[in-house]
């Protein structure tokens, strides 16, 4: 049986109402009953046969509601040999036929379903043909199947596919949610690594000047002491703007920090920058971040003497550059840069690491995202 059938059963269980109204449905078997009450030659085997093919049915639609997964085999096909063998006998129980055509469109495919309809229609036709029950009884196994099979069918068909339709929507819409959690989890991560990384290099490299300064420079080392406090006390906002998801981090504001920062670890630092170029905010937001992360390397790793930053345009193309004088080489990007590049990606960038007698990161973005 498909899910939607599934699907179905499932929601009956917790809605006891629902459960009793799925019974109601065998209310049709009634008119099995009717050839032998009205017919002039009714006998004891008919009534045999009558109790046979209900507690059959019974058993076999309990079965169906216990393991919907298993339609198909355990209620569709045994109720359509039960059919074949009990209409020729008793005109009534055409109408098993019709529970057939209602549990096929229900449980199979559209395909499936019409060929299931299609095959009751040809059976009851043939079967009118040897029935043993006298006219106009014969016409019960005839007339009604002939027409419900597919009235009852097609509107189950009709019914499975609305439902199997919701379902694909419930899964489709959970892989979304899924997704964006996964998407800002990664947001998050990102940023906390691109503000704490700096922030606290920053903290770590002014805290080791002041244990240097506080024999020889008291006055100084007690300014720098302010400097560390502003600068967690600057990073524990951001970081909660970041966990908020709307911290906007500017070019300007980075090269302000940046300066601060390098100029107490004696790094001169030069920028150039085209004049009145505008940036789009979330493509400055990006490079910001990852001017941050380049800086906060060259603050730790370069041993670095001047750092030039160089913010310029061409025909097609904005390109932040960053280069430093310090040691080079060839060192296994951490997860700085590597996030430094799933950001700049992300917004059809390019990033280019050159490492010689100092490093020079290149990061490109197309004009038409970056103004």
């Amino acid at each position: 049986m498909t899910d939607t059938a599934d699907d179905i059963v499932r929601s009956a269980a917790g809605r006891p109402w629902l459960r009793i109204s799925r019974w109601v449905h065998l209310v049709w078997l009634v008119l099995i009953v009717f050839q032998p009450m009205f017919a002039p030659k009714g006998t004891t085997w008919d009534w045999i046969l009558v109790g046979v093919v209900v507690v059959i049915t019974m058993s076999l639609y309990a079965v169906m509601l216990a393991r919907p997964e298993r339609t198909r085999w355990w209620f569709t096909v045994p109720i359509a040999v039960l059919a074949i063998l009990a209409t020729p006998f008793n005109a009534g129980a055409g109408t098993l036929f019709v529970y057939a055509a209602a549990s096929a469109g229900l449980s199979e495919s559209r395909r499936d379903a019409l060929r299931w309809l299609a095959g009751l229609t040809i059976l009851v036709s043939l079967l009118s043909l040897v029935s043993t029950v006298e006219w106009p009884w014969r016409l019960w196994g005839i007339i009604p199947p002939l027409m419900f099979i597919w009235v009852i069918g097609l509107i189950q068909v009709e019914h499975s596919e609305r439902v199997r339709e919701q379902a694909e929507l419930r899964l489709h819409n959970a892989r979304i949610e899924h997704l964006a959690t996964v998407v800002e989890r990664e947001r998050i991560a990102r940023d906390l690594h691109d503000l704490l990384g700096h922030s606290l290099t920053a903290v770590v490299m002014r805290t080791q000047l002041i244990q240097s300064l506080i024999a020889v420079d008291p006055d100084r080392a007690q300014r720098e002491a302010a400097e560390v406090e502003r600068t967690a006390r600057g990073a524990l906002d951001e970081v909660r703007k970041a966990l908020s998801g709307w911290r906007q981090a500017t070019l300007e504001a980075e090269l302000e920090s940046a300066r601060t920062t390098l100029t107490s670890l004696g790094v001169e630092l030069t920028v150039h920058r085209d004049p009145g170029l505008t940036i789009a905010g979330a493509t400055e937001h990006e490079l910001a971040l990852a001017l941050r992360e380049a800086l906060t390397n060259v603050a730790r790793h370069a041993r670095a003497r001047t750092c030039h930053i160089g913010i310029e345009t061409d025909s097609s193309e904005l390109r932040l550059v960053i280069s430093d004088d310090g040691i080079g080489g060839t060192p296994r990007e951490g997860n700085g840069l590597t996030g430094l590049r799933e950001r700049i990606t992300a917004i059809g960038g390019r990033v280019q690491r050159l490492s010689s007698s100092g490093t020079t990161i290149t990061i490109g973005v197309p004009l038409r995202v970056a103004t």
